[in-house]
């Protein structure tokens, strides 16, 4: 953020892209009253018109899927190939939600002594949603599709270094022929984003982004009693026992560590692995790491683009330089590298030990580590040693023992089997601890920012 509005940098460059003026409070809060007003004609508005809208959305982002990979690429350096892909990922969500909302909020009966008595969802109003620049097209339309689909209106604050992004998405529900001030971006600082969530005609909010900022907006929400929904960071654990296919784990470990040049909450962050098979899985997943190229995301055949920004990769490698001076070994890369842009190389750390940046903190980057367990109970041990709880898997070809230790041993919102973790619009998405509260996605998710309402009649 600059003096003088929010401004935009290439991290491929270094370059500025643009700079966007604050909107002043008297803008944001007419914006907040028109979209008030909408809602209270969009709540009124048939399941099967705004399944239309939202499949309209969905070919919104199919037409113009080139322009917004592009903009994603240069405003936060997300490799072309993966940037086309979330757009294909958000236009599938919208499809999938146009399709089964009604159904998700249906009303449920339950036998009692009355007449009738059943359940119904019905929507809550304007939800304020403050969203993160990693997947920046990604985290709206999850949060964008149920909830409107649910009848709400919502109000986007987005990281300031994809503003183009925001107002890109406001474009797609304008262009798809959705009511003009049902969903709007607006432009604020921190300042102002409490007002916003203070505001009367706000009705809820979520985040995601850091625990500092869950803790902060909790607080603000909880003040004025409204629902909040926070999806936060992430340490997740990479659970490899003894009897796991070594080759098969470590592709799935390094695809889930280097996803998004590894700036993802749900990137695998710690590998735990086994002696028994440590030294022959360290050495498959440096050369899986060794593959990696890093380079202009705008190149088709580079997997690691740059960090978002200067300060996070100034972050990272502080990290890993502690962690090494703690006693961990680098493998592979740990060092910044010459000419412009802020890209970090892909970096494998072993030997890590309780006490290091690398064992207990998020590293958001493309920075692997691995830990030494003992046995399958040491490794459950390292992987819920922690103060997150967002995503985690475990490798292992016994598929009941793996299965047993997903569902009632490991410590997350989700556990995956013999692969690596990713969200989907079919299953709920969240976590426990500091990775905050509250689902998105699914009919979990869809369900968070409704009144479930009790009518029953005599």
């Amino acid at each position: 953020m600059s003096a003088k509005g929010m401004e935009t940098i290439n991290p491929a460059t270094g370059k500025s892209i643009k700079n966007y003026p604050l909107m002043s409070d008297d803008e944001v809060g007419g914006i907040i009253t028109r979209a008030d007003a909408a809602f209270d004609a969009w709540r009124r508005t048939g399941f099967a018109e705004r399944s239309r809208l939202m499949h309209r959305a969905a070919e919104v982002l199919r037409t113009n899927s080139e322009r917004y990979a592009l903009q994603m690429t240069e405003e936060m350096g997300k490799p072309i190939k993966q940037a086309r892909g979330e757009i294909e990922k958000c236009a599938w969500t919208c499809d999938y939600f146009a399709d089964n909302a009604e159904a998700f909020l249906a009303p449920q009966t339950v036998e009692t002594e009355a007449s009738k008595s059943f359940v119904t969802f019905q929507p809550l109003g304007v939800v304020f949603a403050i969203m993160p620049w990693n997947f920046p097209f990604w985290q709206v339309i999850r949060f964008a599709a149920p909830h409107l689909m649910a009848g709400n209106a919502g109000i986007l604050k987005h990281s300031p270094n994809v503003t183009g992004c925001a107002l890109s998405l406001e474009e797609v529900f304008r262009e798809a022929g959705f009511p003009k001030d049902l969903f709007r971006t607006v432009i604020i600082d921190t300042d102002q984003a409490a007002k916003v969530i203070q505001h009367d005609l706000v009705r809820a909010v979520t985040l995601t982004g850091s625990v500092g900022a869950g803790r902060a907006v909790a607080a603000e929400a909880g003040k004025v009693l409204k629902k909040a929904v926070l999806e936060l960071g992430g340490s997740d654990a990479y659970v490899v026992l003894e009897d796991a296919d070594i080759e098969a784990a470590a592709r799935s470990c390094v695809a889930g560590r280097m996803i998004n040049s590894g700036q993802s909450c749900i990137a695998a962050k710690r590998f735990v692995v086994v002696d028994a098979i440590r030294a022959q899985f360290e050495k498959v997943v440096a050369e899986e790491i060794a593959a990696e190229k890093m380079g202009a995301p705008t190149d088709e055949g580079n997997t690691i683009g740059p960090m978002a920004r200067a300060d996070l990769r100034e972050q990272l490698h502080r990290q890993v330089e502690q962690s090494v001076a703690a006693g961990a070994r680098c493998v592979l890369g740990g060092k910044l590298p010459d000419g412009a842009g802020f890209y970090y190389p892909p970096t494998l750390l072993t030997n890590v030990t309780k006490g290091m940046p690398a064992y207990s903190e998020e590293l958001f980057g493309p920075v692997a580590v691995i830990i030494s367990a003992r046995d399958e109970a040491d490794a459950i041990r390292i992987a819920n040693d922690t103060s997150f709880g967002l995503g985690s898997a475990v490798f292992t070809r016994d598929i009941e023992r793996g299965t047993r230790l997903a569902t009632s041993e490991i410590h997350a919102g989700a556990c995956f089997v013999n692969d690596f973790v990713r969200s989907d619009p079919r299953l709920p998405f969240g976590g426990i601890k500091n990775s905050g509260y509250g689902r998105e996605l699914s009919a979990f998710g869809i369900r968070e920012f409704v009144n479930i309402k009790t009518v029953q009649v005599k």
